[in-house]
């Protein structure tokens, strides 16, 4: 056994840890490492789980030295016992960097990866989809399925990989104020708990946690109505039918509000069809509404 994993193994600060922390029992963790502190911690706690586990890496090519980074990963999930696998995605620089290079990296995990957001994520994400006019939805933030460590505190998640003999990796955009999200880490979530007077980001993410309770009991609720029965839809609690609407169309992408107000014009008989993007418009007849093809598009 080598002595960092002996070192997790035996380290009380880390079974505090873990009894906070929410990972399922299943045959296989599959954890997201980018090298940070958060991803280390993921990757630790999973090991002392004493599950399969395999660390996935993925290179975005976006700094010389990432050859080493892989390096540095490896080397850790190895000592600690983990599985290791790598990958490599090329990102252009350019605008929505962040965004795109996000969804490169998802693109090329498994689809049940684990990732290390801590509760100051959790807070952060609240904060950022406030901004951009989310609702409810994005006001509960992220789901906790694939998120075992939204309990624990960023600090903590630094403090274990300082007892273990870890430095994580740095990466350079965590220092980048082009990008909103280290703003509202390094300007907002200050000055909130400044005003307030309060540890703000435990006040956001147990807030978060409320909403989604809130959430998913509604989206339940909204999945009894079929979209698709105009006096349904017109007869159900405004919420539940635009819920519903969403529902229905949230394929390929949710729709925005916009558009869900239109769909409900047609479904109270205000209008006969609507846009609703993606070559399509919905149309009633016969107190029926259904999605067609727009051909003139």
């Amino acid at each position: 056994m080598t002595a960092l994993r002996t070192a997790l193994f035996s380290s009380p600060f880390t079974t505090g840890l873990l009894a906070r922390s929410h990972f399922a029992h299943q045959a296989h963790l599959h954890c997201a490492v980018s090298g940070g502190g958060d991803s280390l911690t993921l990757l630790c706690l999973a090991v002392r789980t004493e599950q399969p586990v395999t660390a996935w890496h993925v290179d975005h090519a976006l700094r010389s030295n990432s050859a080493d980074e892989v390096d540095f990963v490896r080397r850790i999930a190895t000592d600690l016992g983990a599985d290791f696998e790598s990958r490599t995605v090329h990102i252009a620089q350019g605008s929505n960097l962040e965004a795109r290079a996000r969804d490169a990296r998802y693109g090329v995990l498994p689809p049940d990866v684990l990732t290390g957001h801590t509760a100051d994520d959790q807070a952060e994400t609240v904060l950022i989809n406030l901004l951009r006019g989310s609702g409810t939805a994005g006001l509960a933030g992220m789901r906790h399925d694939r998120r075992p460590l939204l309990g624990l505190r960023r600090s903590e998640t630094h403090a274990l990989c300082d007892e273990l003999g870890i430095s994580p990796l740095h990466d350079p955009m965590n220092d980048d104020d082009r990008f909103q999200r280290v703003r509202v880490r390094d300007e907002l979530l200050p000055l909130l708990g400044n005003i307030s007077k309060r540890d703000i980001v435990d006040v956001l993410a147990r807030q978060a946690k409320v909403l989604r309770d809130d959430e998913d009991m509604l989206e339940e609720l909204a999945a009894m109505i079929d979209p698709t029965d105009a006096k349904a839809l017109s007869a159900a609690p405004i919420a539940l039918a635009r819920r519903a609407v969403r529902q229905w169309l949230s394929n390929p992408k949710p729709p925005d509000l916009a558009t869900v107000e239109r769909v409900l014009a047609v479904a109270h008989g205000d209008a006969t069809a609507c846009d609703v993007g993606a070559g399509r418009e919905v149309r009633r007849s016969h107190q029926r509404l259904g999605i067609r093809f727009n051909h003139m598009l």
